[in-house]
């Protein structure tokens, strides 16, 4: 029930965020992420939030090369996607648009020490953790990867929900093959600053 709960929230705030876009894009981001993050520490308890959280040096390397290897998987698919489908250019601009709502430095340290983590937090270290516990480790990452890539339907952007679905996918592994958030959490921020603000696509 709490899962169902949180679903119900992150759905409303994403409806709100990529299809009614009533509030500022960032702020209403880091809200509602945040929201989400400190129920899902909270409601994990000591056990699992030490297992979550558990820290070793590999896991900045982890983070920081995996990030980069997501930026180029990203290029390639932007090279390739744009000369595919004749919507893919217009599409992506689009989702660099929100770009416009706030300083980009500000935009910069939201990513990198709130947002990203805080999206790690609530759907690996909550949502995907749940299923891979009801549904097995396999089928938990793959749910959890459709449902983070489904909240972004509002958008009604077909690239942004790729996107969602190829890197909940490739976090979900991250998280699934280390159990512990923080490879995730410093791909994450990492790939949001660069694919955001230094190179985008």
């Amino acid at each position: 029930m709490t899962l169902i709960i949180a679903l119900l929230f992150a759905t409303l705030a994403w409806y709100l965020l990529f299809g009614a876009k009533l509030i500022n894009f960032w702020w209403g981001m880091a809200i509602a992420a945040g929201v989400l993050a400190i129920w899902s520490i909270i409601w994990a308890g000591h056990k699992a939030q030490k297992r979550l959280f558990e820290f070793q040096l590999r896991y900045l390397l982890w983070g920081v090369f995996s990030a980069a290897l997501l930026y180029a998987v990203f290029w390639i698919g932007n090279e390739i996607s744009t000369r595919i489908f004749p919507f893919a250019s217009g599409q992506i601009a689009a989702v660099y648009g929100n770009k416009a709502q706030l300083e980009p430095w500000k935009i910069g340290l939201l990513l990198m020490f709130w947002i990203g983590p805080a999206e790690e937090i609530f759907w690996r270290g909550m949502l995907q953790r749940i299923l891979s516990k009801r549904f097995g480790d396999n089928i938990g990452w793959i749910m959890g990867a459709f449902i983070y890539s489904v909240v972004h339907i509002w958008a009604l952007n077909f690239m942004l929900f790729m996107a969602a679905l190829i890197c909940g996918l490739y976090w979900g592994w991250i998280y699934k093959r280390f159990g512990s958030l923080w490879p995730g959490i410093i791909s994450h921020a990492v790939w949001d600053v660069l694919i955001f603000l230094i190179i985008p696509v």
